[in-house]
């Protein structure tokens, strides 16, 4: 017999599970008080009695059920619509008086009498309480599995307390979820893991959620769900302007199509304005989309305005999207998810990501990030998006470039780097292509400024030398060397 699937409609945990729980199953949701257990258990009957099925939920906490749907009324899923195919009993009474036998008759009528196809028992830590031993136990959670099975009713048990992985139920119980909450320095970091499911397969390991006015919103974790990315990478042959002619030359064409690409350089070198003029080519064929965490989308606008780019009719056609995400407590799998989605969506070809640091500042565990990055490339490139990111490096002037996280220099496909070097008591901006896998491109280092607010690239940078120190100097034989900008703009 080939076993049926309840969808939670729950946001992306039905990826997890995969799908949803299994029909006639009995699941125990664990998590101390606060993690949600009650917020995620309803949104589960509500999404499922909107499907026009019904759904009970018995509680034996001593809050009331008016008062609890009080406090759930500010959420999204709430439908006062649906309420006459959600029924809630009360079985504190019933507990006390007549036990655990007193409670399965209880359990056993209502879902008889009311054709739930899914149950919620809110306190079920209260039964094990009551138990006169672990066997009265066991025979008890014995029943309800039995019962659900029989009336194809999947049953979810909210309890806190004791580890369930070392509870007797948890060898009876067809899966068990843990929901947990953590303070990290002053930041809740609140996490789901599914530890058993029968029947299936899962994501393991613990994902991040937040418990918005939508309800649960679950975010699996990036490493886990895309350690292959969806869709098959083909690799392209093509090139993809950066915007900036002088690069374009340097990079024998231009970046090649669908891969993921480093664009390092200090503050103010230039980075952000790169950016724009790499998105300003996005078109009807070939969407862009500018993610970043610094400059709100009105400053970058005004931005691309000095640069004589119009940047507000390319987002007014829907060639160009931008997602401001300013740095605060943000997730990082919810940024993650949010730039696939947004390439995805629109089909875009052209992403630039402005910077790392956010990536990095919204990571609680750091370690994870070049996981993180890679699988995030995986997905991109197999979107067949050309993506760069920029990368702030610590130092303004000097020789150290050290990228902010370790292995990620091995996950780029290409690596540009830009950096401010003191020549004749001037300070002076420089670039160079560090590495295009899989393609020629110019070794020289090339001297550009920003005229117009926009990215000109000179010629081969050559009356200086130990310049990757950070303080040139000039050779004895420097007047026959080669050009550099003149104050007109000449080369």
């Amino acid at each position: 017999m080939k076993l049926e699937v309840v969808p939670t409609g729950v946001h992306a945990l039905d990826e997890i599970l995969p799908g949803g729980f299994l029909k006639g199953g009995v699941y125990v949701i664990h998590g101390a008080p606060g993690t949600g257990k009650t917020v995620l258990a309803n949104q589960v009957c509500f999404n499922y009695v909107k499907a026009q099925g019904r759904a009970l939920y018995i509680s034996l906490l001593a809050e009331s059920h008016s008062r609890m749907l009080q406090h759930l009324r500010s959420m999204a899923y709430y439908d006062d619509e649906a309420m006459p195919r959600l029924y809630f009993v009360s079985a504190t009474s019933v507990l006390a008086s007549d036990g655990l036998r007193g409670l399965v008759d209880l359990i056993r009528r209502e879902m008889k009498r009311h054709g739930a196809g899914v149950l919620t028992i809110d306190g079920f830590s209260a039964t094990r309480e009551s138990a006169g031993s672990q066997q009265e136990f066991q025979r008890f959670v014995h029943e309800i599995q039995s019962h659900a099975a029989a009336l194809e009713c999947t049953v979810l048990l909210l309890t806190t307390g004791a580890d369930p992985m070392t509870d007797p139920a948890a060898t009876m119980v067809d899966g068990i979820i843990e929901l947990s909450h953590r303070l990290v320095g002053r930041r809740t970091d609140r996490t789901l893991q599914v530890t058993k499911f029968r029947g299936r397969s899962f994501l393991p390991g613990a994902h991040s959620l937040r418990i918005t006015d939508a309800g649960f919103v679950v975010y699996p974790r990036i490493e886990a769900q895309s350690a292959f990315a969806a869709l098959a990478d083909a690799p392209e042959l093509t090139r993809c302007s950066t915007g900036v002619h002088g690069i374009d030359a340097m990079l024998c064409g231009g970046l090649l199509a669908a891969t993921t690409n480093g664009l390092y350089g200090p503050t103010g070198i230039g980075k952000t304005t790169f950016g724009l003029q790499f998105v300003s080519l996005s078109n009807a064929s070939a969407p862009g989309l500018f993610f970043g965490f610094f400059e709100s989308p009105a400053r970058l606008r005004a931005r691309a305005d000095a640069m004589k780019l119009d940047l507000r009719k390319l987002e007014k056609l829907g060639y160009v999207e931008i997602v401001w995400r300013p740095q605060g407590e943000q997730n990082l799998d919810a940024l993650g998810h949010e730039i696939v989605d947004a390439v995805a969506r629109r089909k875009v070809k052209r992403v630039f990501i402005d910077g790392y640091a956010g990536f990095l500042e919204s990571a609680i565990e750091p370690e994870r990030l070049t996981r993180f990055i890679s699988s995030l490339a995986n997905e991109l490139r197999a979107l067949g998006a050309t993506t760069v990111v920029s990368i702030e490096s610590r130092d303004i002037l000097g020789s150290t470039m050290d990228l902010p996280s370790k292995g990620l220099s091995s996950l780029l496909e290409g690596l540009i780097l830009m950096r401010y070097v003191e020549a004749r008591a001037e300070v002076r901006r420089l670039i160079s292509i560090a590495k295009i896998r899989d393609s020629d491109f110019d070794p020289s280092i090339h001297e550009f400024k920003i005229r117009a607010g926009r990215l000109e690239v000179g010629p081969r940078f050559e009356r200086f030398e130990a310049l990757l120190s950070g303080f040139g100097h000039q050779p004895p034989d420097a007047e026959r060397m080669g050009s550099r900008f003149d104050d007109s703009g000449a080369t």
